[in-house]
């Protein structure tokens, strides 16, 4: 964990609000000038703080209508070779975040999908199809409440 000081919280917090803004803007609104809120940025960056800046997309208005949950268990062979399902479904877009679970389960997923037929298609043509998976349990989301990347700091 790295130490900081009132400033880069108040410069993360800005730039989890939104990354365009200009080091001029974010040093106004963080009661710095432009020259040390840059250097708090680089350095910021250069200690993976700040891992990239990325634009946040509406799924619905490209079409990604469809958001599921998947839990995946492996078969014990499967579990042996976490590494190998990782890396594939690393290379799956339509699978958004991927965490490794202690319990019942292995893996939890965010999926996202034209529509409910088409994650049936990745589910069958392609997950599914895995080495080593023992059952998947899909739920789909009916309604996004809250969704956010700006972590509490």
């Amino acid at each position: 964990m790295i130490e900081l000081d009132h400033f880069e919280r108040k410069i993360l917090r800005e730039l989890q609000r939104d990354a365009s803004q200009t080091t001029a803007e974010i040093a106004d609104k963080v009661g710095l000038t432009p020259s040390p809120c840059w250097r708090r940025i680089d350095r910021l960056e250069k200690e993976g703080l700040i891992r990239k800046r990325v634009a946040l997309l509406d799924r619905r208005k490209v079409g990604l209508n469809a958001q599921v949950f998947a839990q995946v268990k492996l078969n014990a062979h499967g579990r042996a070779n976490l590494d190998e399902f990782s890396a594939a479904i690393g290379g799956f877009p339509e699978v958004l975040e991927a965490f490794v679970l202690l319990g019942t389960m292995d893996f939890m997923l965010r999926i996202v999908a034209k529509d409910i037929e088409a994650y049936e298609r990745f589910f069958f043509e392609r997950l599914s199809k895995l080495p080593g998976v023992q059952e998947i349990n899909s739920t789909v989301a009916l309604s996004e409440i809250k969704s956010t990347h700006e972590l509490p700091i």
